[in-house]
């Protein structure tokens, strides 16, 4: 039976902090969370949606921007609400559930999509926006039950070893989809060398589009445990009482955040360089289908690559926050990300830097051109970089926002991280579009970390 931890606004009394197996749980919340951003919105349905669905990979991209865009727009307006409501209200878990159930929901939908099915567009594209909501909602109220897991000397090493554990996770369902459920076409075979799973048709990327159910019940299963073993905080008061609370209180806290110049000036920064990030990630694979003709097997792989080197980030950026604190491993985080992306964008199926080289053959072996070696190296770079940059961010906000009103902060930290993150992918859409380039809109990415870099110079841990 889960016990209640202390509500640590309402006493002054030494806190204790639950046993291991709490928080052991809250961390798979990650794991249980991150197929959906590891299969459906990079390597796997996206990349799909792109090449099979659409009409042509460049409307894919700029379809599935808008879609983004709708979503980022739905998270930037209602989770600082959300967040004021659930600080007054106390507890934390009920809206996980309800978040988690349109996640699951809304993943399982997109089964449905079938190659070339044109009139099943709009329905996927709204299933996608809806699970992304799901998602981050759920993902706000369970950051902001962090300061009562561990002492806060210890929060960037749990932040982080969420992140690595997440990365991880995504990396065995990707493992699983690409090595049981997902085949080639033209082979029939899995990226294992076997036929899928339950008799699922290539042909109709049946595989493919498994990641949807997956994701949902995957995350049934592995969140279950944080409602069974991991504290909540009490309930404070009705609902009616805690939304009329807590509107005033996210009222207060947005007129005082010109008051608090360090935390408004995080606030912004992550507003910007979180669009690029998730940006990248999010048009990363369709990217990649478009410049080397990758499907699903090669852009897996690639995922798998990646999310090893973000585990592998993720877990040293948490022991660099405890060490050198959240704001430098975020600033070196940005500084890769920055040059990585750069270096991409010189990177062509025939050309690297400028120099010619040997484009991709058909039947040669996975990743065999010097173009593609040189993006997986870019890739991983950008990987290993994106989890320190995430985790460490939700270290510094906690570092920064008063803990009393935690989940609402949560919630700000969501809406600079959502208000314009429409903009990304939107801006990515507009620009692939107008000029059918895939890579003119990427490179509009650069300037998000620019900014987001040189804001987040302003910033006093």
């Amino acid at each position: 039976m889960t016990t209640i931890a202390p509500d640590v606004r309402m006493t002054s009394t030494p806190r204790t902090y639950p046993p291991r197996a709490a928080i052991v749980s809250w961390i798979f919340f990650d794991w249980a969370a991150q197929p959906y951003f590891t299969l459906i919105t990079t390597f796997v349905f996206a990349p799909y949606f792109a090449s099979s669905v659409a009409p042509n990979p460049a409307a894919g991209q700029s379809l599935w921007g808008f879609a983004m865009a709708a979503a980022g727009l739905a998270i930037a307006l209602l989770s600082p609400v959300l967040g004021a409501i659930a600080d007054a209200a106390g507890r934390r878990k009920p809206w996980i559930a309800g978040f988690g159930a349109v996640l699951v929901l809304a993943s399982c939908t997109l089964w449905i999509g079938k190659p070339g099915d044109y009139a099943i567009i709009p329905t996927l594209l709204t299933a996608v926006a809806l699970a992304s909501v799901g998602a981050e909602f759920a993902t706000v109220f369970n950051n902001a039950m962090m300061p009562t897991l561990v002492p806060p000397e210890r929060i960037g090493r749990l932040s982080g070893t969420g992140w690595a554990t997440g990365y991880i996770g995504g990396i065995v369902s990707l493992v699983i989809v690409l090595g049981l459920l997902a085949a080639n076409p033209e082979t029939g075979r899995t990226l294992l060398g076997v036929t899928p799973l339950f008799g699922l048709d290539p042909v109709t990327h049946q595989g493919d589009r498994a990641a949807g159910p997956l994701t949902g019940l995957w995350f049934i299963i592995f969140v279950t445990p944080m409602f069974l073993f991991t504290p909540d905080y009490p309930a404070r008061r009705p609902l009616h009482e805690a939304l009329r609370e807590g509107l005033w209180e996210l009222k207060q806290s947005i007129k005082g955040l010109p008051k608090q110049k360090s935390l408004a000036a995080f606030l912004l920064a992550n507003m910007i360089y979180t669009d690029g990030l998730v940006s990248l990630f999010a048009f990363g694979g369709i990217y990649a289908a478009g410049t080397f003709g990758w499907h699903t097997i090669q852009i897996g792989t690639f995922g798998i690559m990646l999310a090893i080197a973000g585990a592998f980030g993720a877990w040293l950026g948490g022991k660099l926050d405890d060490r050198l604190g959240p704001k430098r491993v975020i600033a070196g985080s940005m500084l890769i990300l920055l040059l990585s992306l750069a270096a991409i964008l010189l990177v062509d199926k025939d050309a690297i830097f400028f120099i010619k080289v040997a484009p991709p053959q058909a039947g040669a072996p996975l990743f065999s051109s010097a173009a593609e070696r040189a993006y997986l190296v870019l890739g991983c770079l950008i990987g290993a970089a994106g989890g320190p940059l995430q985790a460490a961010s939700r270290t510094l906000l906690i570092h920064l926002a008063p803990h009393d009103r935690i989940a609402q902060y949560f919630g700000l930290f969501a809406l600079t991280g959502k208000v314009t993150s429409f903009v990304g992918p939107l801006l990515i859409g507009m620009i692939t579009a107008v000029t059918a380039s895939q890579k003119a809109g990427m490179a509009v990415l650069v300037v998000f970390f620019v900014a987001g870099l040189g804001l987040l110079m302003r910033v006093r841990e």
